[in-house]
């Protein structure tokens, strides 16, 4: 019998047979434990698009026969896949292709999982002249070639797929774009298209409202609008200028970490942006991470703008020698960084080739590991609230226990690291999932992704444990027994780069700070040139208070003022006409919510305070 028959429940589109996840359409064959898989799931949303992905390709390829196919898998929020064409796909070719694909879901085709001997794949996608296939297939070891067919169409595929094309209800090819074959830009350049796929047309109407918000939340639309960052080309892509505005968001985003991290035991340092190329053989970047970074000449010598600030922690930590007694040591850096990032992968504040990391390096003894990852995991959480998220995921990342010879390290040295993550984070009651081979090949981590107001994941806080970075800068601390022991290293960064935690921030709120963290909590209006010395005189006396405010006197109607100040998302908008000037009042008005009256100076300046509520 097969598994979908043994569920019976419509909203499968895969299963899970002693653990493992398969096609509905797989046969039981003895006693097993089988658990349905539904599109509410990651799991089964990633069966469901990577299923849609192949009804586009076959769409694709009836309508462009000369087009080859190369992967299209499943991605975070769809699917996509690269084709080779000769002719970039327009908008007008996506309509036709999603009209396409409603044609050949309206036809229920079955979607039959195959093995081919690696002979008869080979003539099968020669005879289709599919290059691309034949390339992936030379990566195979095995002899026995996995495929799924559905009629026309054939693809290479591990799966699991769903049953049938029938089982795609509802679709919308989003965009195309330009994709070089392996992300190689030697090789020739492929048409990406991008798409989503929905069991009901409902809920791809509820993604297209929810796309059509991000779009207009989009920080690299809203940061320049606001007059908080920019982008420029002269100076070279993936580097961003920080404006006056923007810059004191940053200030503040700054001031509390450090007013927290000085709280929580952290002493902050600071290290250079160059160093020689020697630091990062001993750190072994240089062997692993060279094609990521800039090296330079200088005097004949090779030097490094630093991708990342560990190594200079390692040499502060080695200055002097340490004693159990002075661990553990948190040592904390606002630290510039250089990637070598390929211009494709270049995204607003999201993805930059400059950026500065909330980094830091805990140095401690094996018994402190774990209340250690216990004090970055709360922090974390805490600071993130303070910004104004509350929901997260986090993932404990481990090494793979059927292929234990890639990650370094003894199993004494991973066992007691991932029972010391599994405790700390059983002890903040947080939830997690277990995710097997996600370890980096230093130590296991965990992950906290933050989900901002439409419900995306943000990847942020990360908090790695380590077994080579001190083993390969020879550090060690005095134990009580007068002896050398090596130092347990934890990495870790809160917010991340700052540069693209503004970005999140900006799309999380729509550009409508908070009110400690505007860059502009007020700003004053005169109706008419006759009030402009008082209009001035209030802005002093805010500023005075402690206010970040703006005096607008200019003699434009106060209608257009008004509205320029909703559009830059001021907060608080304080209108002065004769009225108000009679009287020593302000006319308040709050950023979306509209007219709050006449209020008195004081009164105003409290409202404003009540609401500035630093976190902590």
């Amino acid at each position: 019998m097969a598994v979908g028959q043994v569920l019976g429940d419509p909203t499968a589109v895969a299963a899970r047979v002693d653990g493992r996840l398969v096609d509905l359409t797989v046969r039981l064959e003895h006693d097993a434990t089988v658990e349905p898989v539904s599109f509410d799931s990651e799991e089964g949303r990633d069966v469901y698009w990577h299923s849609a992905s192949h009804l586009m390709a076959q769409a694709v390829k009836q309508l462009y026969p000369n087009a080859k196919v190369t992967i299209g898998p499943a991605v975070p929020e769809g699917f996509y896949y690269d084709f080779d064409v000769e002719k970039p796909f327009t908008e007008a070719d996506l309509a036709k292709i999603e009209e396409r694909m409603y044609e050949l879901a309206k036809q229920k085709i079955p979607i039959v999982h195959k093995f081919l001997s690696r002979k008869d794949a080979i003539e099968m996608f020669e005879a289709r002249g599919e290059t691309y296939k034949l390339e992936l297939i030379e990566g195979i070891p095995d002899e026995s070639i996995s495929v799924y067919e559905q009629d026309d169409f054939v693809d290479l595929c591990r799966g699991p797929h769903v049953t049938s094309t029938g089982k795609i209800k509802a679709v919308k090819l989003l965009s195309v774009a330009g994709a070089y074959w392996h992300a190689d830009e030697k090789n020739r350049m492929l048409s990406r298209v991008y798409g989503v796929a929905f069991p009901s047309k409902e809920l791809l109407k509820e993604y297209l409202d929810r796309l059509e918000e991000a779009k207009r939340r989009d920080h690299r639309k809203l940061g320049p609008a606001l007059d908080l960052f920019s982008f420029h080309e002269e100076a070279g892509a993936g580097l961003a200028f920080w404006h006056p505005k923007g810059t004191t968001v940053r200030r503040l985003i700054q001031q509390y970490w450090d007013k927290e991290h000085l709280a929580a035991g952290y002493q902050l340092v600071l290290t250079p942006h160059i160093a020689r190329a020697g630091l990062w053989e001993t750190s072994g970047h240089l062997d692993y991470y060279a094609e990521n970074m800039y090296l330079l000449e200088v005097e004949n010598e090779q030097y490094v703008l630093k991708p990342m600030n560990c190594p200079g922690h390692m040499l502060i930590y080695r200055t002097k020698v340490h004693s159990y007694r002075d661990l553990p040591l948190r040592m904390g850096e606002w630290g510039t960084v250089y990637r070598r990032e390929r211009s494709g992968v270049l995204h607003g504040m999201m993805r930059v080739r400059g950026f500065t990391q909330d980094d830091a390096h805990i140095f401690c003894t094996p018994e402190q590991v774990e209340d250690e990852v216990f004090g970055v995991v709360s922090l974390s959480v805490k600071m993130l609230r303070a910004f104004g998220f509350e929901k997260f995921k986090v993932d404990l990342s481990v090494r793979d226990p059927k292929n234990v010879g890639k990650y370094l390290g003894t199993d004494e040295q991973w066992s007691l690291g991932e029972q010391a993550l599994v405790r700390a984070l059983e002890r903040t009651g947080l939830p997690y999932k277990r995710a097997e081979g996600e370890a980096v090949f230093y130590g296991p981590k965990i992950d906290i992704k933050l989900l901002d107001s439409l419900g995306r994941e943000w990847q942020c806080p990360t908090c790695q444990f380590d077994f080579n970075e001190g083993k390969r800068f020879d550090l060690y601390y005095m134990g009580q027994d007068g002896q050398h022991h090596p130092v347990y290293l934890v990495h870790r960064t809160v917010l991340g780069g700052i540069e693209r935690f503004m970005g999140i921030l900006v799309e999380h709120f729509a550009g409508a700070f908070p009110v400690w963290l505007a860059p502009v909590q007020a700003r004053v209006l005169s109706v008419t040139d006759a009030e402009s010395g008082y209009a001035r005189e209030v802005g002093q006396k805010l500023q005075a208070a402690g206010v970040r405010v703006e005096t607008d006197v200019k003699s434009d109607k106060i209608s257009l003022k008004v509205s320029e100040a909703e559009r830059q998302k001021i907060p608080f908008m304080l209108v002065v006409g004769g009225r108000e000037a009679a009287q020593g009042a302000v006319s308040v008005r709050r950023h979306g919510k509209g007219n709050l009256g006449v209020a008195t100076l004081e009164a105003t300046l409290a409202q404003i305070k009540e609401e500035n509520n630093v976190p902590g």
